[in-house]
Formats: C-alpha cells, sequence, structure tokens
C-alpha cells in the first residue's frame, strides 16, 4: 500500500508536538503483532517503560496512548531522580484472548533490535509471565519473576508510592496524614488497586471501590470490608480522595463539574484528559491534585532497582521519597499560585535540562 503523505505529516507532527526522539512500528503477520512503541526523551538514561496490551478502537488512539505514556516516563524519571528516560510500549488486541507466547517474543526481537534504547516492563495487560517470554529473545526487560532473577511483580511499590501520595496530600488539606476515617474512592482494583486497598484499610480509612470486573469487585469488597459503588455513582459521591487507578482521563470538565472530593491521587496514568485546561479547573475549584507520574513512580523504582542491582531495601527507601517529592510539588504550586501539574512538570524539565548541560560538556 503506498503511503499516505498526509497521515505520514500527521504522525510526524504529533511526535514534534510531545517533543519525541523515536516511534517504532512493530507488525508481525506470523504471530499476529501489531504494537507501537514510543521513545520520548533518553537525556538521563534509556528509556524505559511498561507494555501495555489493550483493545484500541483505533490505530491513532494507541498512537496517542503510546505518544502520552512515553512522555509521562521522561517526567516520572526526573522528578523521581532516577537516571532513565521515558519511553512506552503498547500492543493492540485483547490481552485475554489475543496475546500469546509466540506474540510476546516476536515483540521481545523488536525490543532487541533498539539495542537497550527502550527497556521495557509489565503494565495493564501484561504480566511476570509476559515478561519472561521477551527475557527469552532480549534481556532489555525488568519486572521478570524474582525466581528468574527478577524484581518481580513490581505493583506494590506502584501502590506504596501513591498511598504516600494520598498521606502527603491529606497532610496538605487536613493537616495530619493519618487516614483513619477518611473515605477514599479508589476506581479500579486490579493488580496495582487492590494493594492500594490492602493499605489505606490497614490504617482504617473508609474504601468505596469500582471496577468493571464484577468478580473482582465482589473478591476484594469481602476480603478488605471495602464498599463496591457504581462507576456513574464515583463522580457525584462525597468523599475526601479519589484514586483513580485504571484508565486514564478520567478527570476531564464534565468529571470535574460534578466532584465532590478535596484530593485526586491515584496509579492512573494520564489522569487528566487535557493537563492544561483541567488541572486550571481543579485549581479553581481548590481540589488538590497530586500528579500521577509522581506518585505512581514506585513501579518504575522497581524496575531501576532491577536494572542497577540494588535489592528491596534501596527499592523501599526510594519510594518512601514520594511523600516528600509530593510535599515539595505542593509547596512549589502554592508558592507560585499555580496547578500542582505545572509545578510537577517545571521540576521534572528543570532536572532534565540540568543533567543536559554536563553531557553537552565532553
Amino acid at each position: 500500500m503506498p503511503a499516505n503523505s498526509q497521515t505520514d505529516f500527521s504522525i510526524l507532527d504529533q511526535l514534534s508536538a510531545y517533543g519525541h526522539k523515536k516511534l517504532v512500528f512493530c507488525n508481525d503477520p506470523d504471530t499476529g503483532l501489531k504494537a507501537i512503541i514510543a521513545i520520548h526523551d533518553t537525556t538521563l538514561g534509556p528509556a524505559l517503560g511498561g507494555t501495555r496490551m489493550w483493545s484500541y478502537a483505533t490505530e491513532s488512539e494507541a498512537l496517542e496512548d503510546a505518544l502520552r505514556l512515553s512522555r509521562g516516563m521522561t517526567y516520572k524519571a526526573a522528578i523521581t531522580g532516577l537516571n532513565l528516560g521515558g519511553g512506552k510500549g503498547v500492543i493492540i488486541g485483547d490481552s485475554r484472548k489475543d496475546k500469546t507466547e509466540t506474540l510476546m517474543r516476536s515483540y521481545g526481537r523488536f525490543i532487541k533490535n533498539l539495542n537497550g534504547e527502550f527497556i521495557t516492563a509489565e503494565e495493564m495487560g501484561t504480566n511476570t509471565r509476559d515478561m519472561e517470554y521477551i527475557r527469552m529473545e532480549t534481556n532489555y526487560v525488568t519486572g521478570v519473576p524474582e525466581s528468574i532473577g527478577g524484581a518481580g511483580n513490581p505493583a506494590p511499590f506502584t501502590a506504596q508510592g501513591v498511598y504516600l501520595g494520598i498521606k502527603a496530600s491529606v497532610k496538605e488539606v487536613f493537616g495530619t496524614d493519618m487516614l483513619a476515617g477518611r473515605t477514599i474512592v479508589v476506581q479500579g482494583i486490579g493488580n496495582v488497586g487492590e494493594h492500594l486497598v490492602a493499605l489505606l484499610r490497614k490504617e482504617n480509612a473508609e474504601v468505596l471501590i469500582s471496577d468493571i470486573n464484577q468478580e473482582q469487585l465482589t473478591y476484594v469488597a469481602r476480603k478488605y470490608k471495602a464498599k463496591p459503588i457504581e462507576a456513574d455513582k464515583i463522580f457525584t459521591t462525597e468523599a475526601d480522595v479519589y484514586a483513580p487507578c485504571a484508565m486514564g482521563a478520567t478527570v476531564n470538565n464534565k468529571t470535574i463539574e460534578k466532584m465532590k472530593f478535596a484530593i485526586i491521587a491515584g496509579s492512573a496514568n494520564n489522569q487528566l484528559k487535557d493537563e492544561v485546561v483541567d488541572s486550571e479547573l481543579l485549581l479553581k475549584k481548590g481540589i488538590l491534585f497530586a500528579p500521577d507520574y509522581l506518585i505512581n513512580a514506585g513501579g518504575l523504582i522497581s524496575c531501576y532497582s532491577e536494572l542497577t542491582g540494588f535489592g528491596k531495601k534501596r527499592t523501599v527507601q526510594l519510594t518512601e521519597n514520594i511523600y516528600d517529592a509530593t510535599r515539595s510539588v505542593i509547596k512549589l504550586s502554592k508558592a507560585e499560585n499555580i496547578s500542582t501539574n505545572i509545578a510537577a512538570n517545571r521540576i521534572a524539565e528543570k532536572r532534565i535540562a540540568d543533567i543536559k548541560k554536563i553531557k553537552s560538556s565532553y
């Protein structure tokens, strides 16, 4: 099929708009693999990012997800003080039906051909077993099972970071970071969401949960004594904290108008549908937003520890820094009267710019 010049321009235009370095399209008819790898920035180190497998409605939607997620990974690594760049992989397909060993290994070969510029890990729709398949074809993968020398599932560390981000935000709004008696809505109770519910209930917070998987919803509700609520009731529910832990863009002009939350702090990537507009709306409404790429960085920290040979003790120490980092973002936001999203971006961008000066000197 001949190239469509309009489509080519549109893709390159999107790369320029987001400031990306490279975009790789992966197509293997023999295994059914259709994937996109987006490399945003490698100033601080190789681009590390999870691989998401999702039934995207269109390839354009998959591309948009890859671009936004990879950019977020750059900022996540920068603000957390890690020597990593930002990248992301998305595989187009239903992870419950389309995923096979050969598909994942084929994807691993595409990663191998990038010669270490991109390193992946598990994300929504992928797991440690999938990372093991990728490892059969390339070493540029993290989050592999502990039984073969990896750090295992990074989800517990992601949940720990979000938990600390919630506590730092609660401290700002209510004067104490104690969560006992606070009402928290957790939307999405998959791998990360369930771990977060466990941490919140351990501190005697009242937890309301919602998920499209009814079986998981019932299981988590019973196990942790959490209260299920319907998805369409989330944004009219009065609660102290809204913790989105599934897909992004749930915070937008329509939902913000309905919100009765004091704080938004969750693990989902790209929670704001429009970073500029929605962060300003939250600021005006007085809802404190804990930037997602900051407080969900625990998983990335776990992968970084695996790459560098750090043990779990060091991973825990680095993850605990998320509390103070969140407080620093809030402090800058208040001092400059800017949204927390812009404040976090400034801190991340300054580190990238500073390191770029060092690297350009030799």
